[in-house]
């Protein structure tokens, strides 16, 4: 048993490079593929990228089940992911030809509709975003931005739904409180 769990069928150098390459392709393969692919925002995307995991794991194992393998798989994509990172940290031009740029969706109020062509995204999707972040609707941003790693930035006007009510409610509290104050004066 313990020989079958640290006998290594393939050479080493195989199992460090097969992680590497697979590890790089996915790399490249999303940043072509866009931001979307990384923002999860339909059961779609997110079935695409569970089975994106499944698909390249027999390219990074090969035959080899061994915990020795398997061990150094793992070490070979994690010295992989920090050696990029320190290369994008140290060459920021790099960084941004990989990571690619930010991309603004709605601007005071209007939907930048190449843009949202260009990120695959319906309005329901980005209606969608918008309410998770407590926004009524796109009247009420001021900036939208897909960011590179997927994630959304939402910048709300200062006159909007949530700000306005926030102040509504900060009113009306110390309202209450000057109530309670004058009913325990009496």
């Amino acid at each position: 048993m313990l020989h079958n769990m640290l006998h290594v069928p393939l050479p080493i150098l195989e199992k460090i490079l097969r992680p590497i390459i697979v590890y790089f392709t996915l790399i490249i393969l999303l940043r072509v593929f866009g931001k979307r692919e990384l923002a999860q925002l339909n059961p779609f995307d997110l079935v695409v990228l569970l089975s994106l995991s499944n698909t390249v794991q027999n390219a990074i194992i090969g035959e080899d089940n061994s915990l020795m393998g398997g061990l150094i798989g793992a070490v070979a994509l994690l010295a992989a992911n920090w050696s990029l990172n320190r290369v994008l940290f140290a060459m920021p031009k790099l960084n941004k030809a990989l990571q690619g740029s930010s991309r603004t969706l709605i601007r005071n109020g209007k939907v930048d509709e190449a843009a949202m062509r260009d990120e695959i995204l319906t309005h329901e999707e980005l209606v969608e975003v918008l309410h998770k972040q407590s926004v009524r609707g796109f009247a009420d941003v001021k900036e939208c931005t897909l960011e590179p790693g997927g994630t959304f930035y939402v910048e709300t006007r200062a006159e909007s739904f949530p700000s306005s009510r926030h102040q509504e409610i900060l009113k009306k509290l110390d309202a209450l409180m000057e109530e309670v104050k004058t009913l325990k004066q009496a």
